[in-house]
């Protein structure tokens, strides 16, 4: 007699409907003992004010200018970016297997605090805001120019271009298409699903939910989601750019928690495209934030794409269920935070 299907014990597929591919779930994998790729744990001994980093207030960077003395959020053009503004277009080609196209773009650094210590889960709430309202003023600015906004973090970037990108042209016809055919935005009708059924919630507020998406690839792979229709940035309200500094302080100090260590991470957000595309009718658009962070079994161990995964397609081996379950048990109070309270009442 067959065995009845589990989730949490049988290979299956799963489908990402915002990418339109597939990914292999292998759970039973997880009980396998670690062969794998140890990295050597880095100390987290980072000084407050570090001169030769130069990002620092007052530093000088590598092509000569000198940082101002800021004293919180800052923002200057990269110094050496992968797209530039100007210069002259590739010349066409009738050879359809030698395609070029113009590509014009503009990147921007961002410096979320002038303590080099400081990530964001450690900032004040305060703090946060003044850079949302960053991401907010940028993706403002950079997108009366460029198609395409990209504010992510690796620690704080901006990369705007004349062309939308890869992941976000797949993500723009899958979410058109799915409006066309079930008469709502897919990410809207997809939280309102993910509510009823509670199982890979991780965090809600008033105006926010964070989740473990169905078909996440990376680990503790997860995504910040408004509760209402919003279709970019600046189209937030104060209420809920307030509560998203919350948030977003609470979920990073979760990840944190994790393992103990300030937890290594790509964030970026992707809402509607901006330039020529403020004249068209973009509702199927649903603002998102994602997070890809590499961490696996500890933090020594990190997940990659490798073998199978660059040849076929994406592997995981823990659900997207237990992912969940292991971040929402965590505490919201920041590990250090809770280091210092212990030491305090011990001295």
């Amino acid at each position: 007699m067959m065995e009845d299907f589990k989730s949490t014990e049988h290979p299956h597929l799963r489908y990402n409907p915002l990418r339109d591919d597939w990914i292999v779930v292998s759970p039973h994998r997880a009980k396998r003992p670690w062969q794998g790729q140890v990295e050597k744990l880095v100390q987290e001994d980072i000084p407050r004010h570090d001169p030769k980093n130069p990002l620092c207030p007052g530093a000088t960077r590598p092509n000569g200018q000198v940082n101002p003395d800021y004293t919180n959020t800052y923002v200057f053009d990269n110094d050496f970016p992968a797209l530039l503004p100007g210069g002259p277009d590739p010349p066409a080609s009738d050879d359809p297997l030698f395609q070029s196209a113009p590509a014009h773009g503009k990147c921007r650094v961002i410096c979320f605090h002038p303590w080099s210590d400081l990530t964001l889960p450690l900032m004040e709430v305060k703090d946060i805001r003044v850079v949302v309202d960053t991401w907010i003023a940028e993706n403002i600015l950079l997108g009366k120019q460029f198609e395409w906004v990209q504010i992510f973090e690796n620690r704080g970037a901006v990369w705007s271009c004349s062309f939308l990108p890869n992941e976000v042209a797949v993500k723009e016809r899958m979410q058109k298409n799915y409006l066309k055919t079930h008469g709502k935005p897919m990410l809207v009708d997809y939280l309102e699903k993910e509510l009823i059924k509670k199982e890979r919630l991780v965090l809600e507020s008033k105006h926010w939910v964070w989740l473990v998406p169905y078909w996440a690839v990376w680990p503790f792979e997860t995504m910040l989601l408004p509760r209402r229709h919003v279709l970019r940035l600046e189209d937030l309200k104060e209420e809920e750019k307030d509560d998203l500094s919350q948030i977003m302080k609470q979920l990073l100090t979760v990840y944190d928690n994790l393992f103990e260590v300030s937890f290594p991470y790509c964030m970026g957000w992707h809402g509607a495209p901006t330039g020529k595309y403020f004249n068209d009718d973009m509702s199927h658009w649903q603002l998102h934030a994602v997070f890809y962070p590499p961490l696996l079994r500890s933090a020594t161990v990190k997940k990659f794409m490798v073998g199978f995964e660059m040849l076929a397609s994406a592997q995981r081996d823990m659900t997207a269920e237990q992912a969940t379950e292991r971040l929402r048990n965590l505490p919201l109070v920041h590990y250090k935070k809770s280091s210092e309270k212990i030491t305090n009442g011990n001295s």
